[in-house]
């Protein structure tokens, strides 16, 4: 709430959505080394292919590949659900925007620090078209498609072999369900919490594409 006004208090126009951007870019970057971490390890599952199509090659069982991919995975540190938890990482953030804003937006002063002024006109229009303080089916789809782009991305491409293992399986259920699962939410909170949520996935975005972009240069 303090870190809301302090900065709708110094960009132009009081504009709160704005501030909500900011603040998840802030939360990005002081969240910027776990982040980094598991995005790197994202990537380097893709290099672990080749040894992927040779499990399958050689392994007919299923529950046998399954075991010899959990076995490579650990061997080289790599975690397949460590995009699930940059998600999770988020919530309480999540949590504390929600209740900032489950009351309109009320700023109350017993919980406004001394050196924090409410200013006085606050626009919590985003764009001129979206009451923050309401939910917004708009931004709680821009929420959902988001998340689905996010997850695609960290993703790493699959062989057809790949496609019939159980990790597989649950990766491309978590692919669908959770970003519809994240529209519903969305669509029951006020926007701004959808909008810090489509910020926080278009900021994970461009970080996973200049992490693949400089991991190419290298390896070329």
């Amino acid at each position: 709430m303090n870190g809301l006004l302090f900065l709708t208090s110094v960009l132009p126009g009081r504009d709160l959505g704005l501030a909500v951007i900011l603040l998840t870019l802030l939360s990005r970057i002081l969240t910027f080394p776990l982040t980094h971490s598991m995005i790197k390890t994202q990537s380097a599952m893709k290099k672990l292919e080749p040894e992927l199509k040779k499990i399958y090659k050689d392994k007919k069982n299923k529950e046998e590949q399954n075991k010899a991919i959990m076995e490579l995975y650990r061997a080289h540190g790599v975690n397949p659900l460590s995009g699930l938890l940059a998600v999770l990482v988020q919530f309480p953030l999540l949590f504390a925007l929600f209740q900032v804003f489950q009351h309109g937006a009320s700023f109350e002063h017993q919980y406004i620090y001394s050196f924090v002024q409410i200013p006085e006109n606050i626009n919590t229009l985003f764009l001129g078209l979206i009451e923050l303080t309401s939910a917004s089916p708009v931004l709680a789809a821009l929420a959902g498609v988001s998340q689905y782009a996010q997850m695609k991305l960290a993703s790493p491409p699959k062989t057809e072999d790949q496609t019939k293992s159980t990790g597989s399986d649950m990766q491309r259920m978590m692919a669908y369900t959770f970003p519809v699962m994240i529209f519903a939410i969305g669509f029951s909170l006020p926007a701004a919490v959808a909008l810090y949520w489509t910020a926080m996935n278009v900021f994970a975005i461009i970080h996973e594409a200049i992490v693949r972009r400089r991991a190419a240069a290298i390896a070329s």
